[in-house]
């Protein structure tokens, strides 16, 4: 299915793989809505792709905001009338420490950003999918290899990812109904700023300090460019791309 006129959300686009991903959309032909912290992040995304300012939308704002989110989508049906795909994207995550070493409200900002902030992007997206016309949609997660095994010192965001599994199945499943698809890409060690840390070396099942092979970025986006590609009668429920030779299989 081509791209090509239709209409796409990325979230945490300002950077790192929502940047490579939606700028993978723009040279597809899509129309595309990125929406990250900064505004001007977001028009050097656009910048970046080379793609004609009408073909894309950049709305600023927290995904954690149920306000935000409202005008985003507001804004998005005002723009383009309807929403294809989602990828559900923007997250965050802390420092390597253990959990009595890490304050209630640091846990709460990673749930806020990386739970509430994917099901209120969600929740708008499934809506909008829902009553538009022809119906249905394509909502895909970010999830994490760490929805499937932890890294030392990751509480807050292992249990976010794995709360994103959980995200995706449900949805899945209630999205039968109106023609809307849900899958989730789990993503090990894509070279980005958030990942910087990977090459110089982190912490270890073992307790050692090690570095960590990583992968180009846009192999993630275009993982991503398949999955939202596929017509409504398929489906990628689940899909883990990675650096070949990080510590992921056998870890710990």
């Amino acid at each position: 299915m081509s791209l090509s006129e239709k209409t796409i959300l990325v979230t945490g686009a300002s950077a790192g793989i929502g940047r490579a991903t939606a700028i993978a959309f723009l040279e597809a032909g899509a129309q595309v809505v990125l929406t990250g912290r900064r505004l001007d992040a977001l028009d050097e995304t656009l910048a970046l792709s080379g793609a004609p300012a009408g073909r894309a939308l950049c709305l600023a704002g927290d995904v954690s905001d149920e306000a935000f989110v409202d005008g985003l989508f507001a804004a998005l049906e005002a723009r383009f009338g309807r929403l294809d795909v989602v990828f559900n994207n923007a997250g965050i995550s802390l420092h390597s420490r253990t959990i009595d070493e890490i304050s209630p409200q640091e846990f709460r900002t990673v749930i806020d950003v990386n739970v509430i902030g994917a099901f209120l992007i969600a929740r708008a997206a499934f809506a909008l999918m829902r009553r538009q016309s022809p119906q249905g949609g394509r909502i895909i997660n970010n999830g994490s290899i760490s929805a499937h095994v932890p890294r030392p010192g990751s509480v807050a965001y292992t249990t976010s990812k794995h709360a994103i599994t959980g995200l995706t199945r449900s949805l899945s499943l209630d999205g039968r109904r109106f023609n809307i698809a849900c899958g989730q890409i789990d993503i090990g060690n894509a070279a980005s700023d958030m990942t910087d840390a990977m090459s110089k070396g982190v912490p270890q099942a073992n307790g050692t300090v090690a570095a960590e092979p990583v992968m180009d970025v846009q192999h993630v986006a275009s993982s991503v460019l398949y999955m939202a590609s596929l017509p409504l009668e398929a489906n990628v429920q689940f899909m883990t791309v990675m650096a070949t030779a990080m510590p992921f299989i056998g870890r710990g």
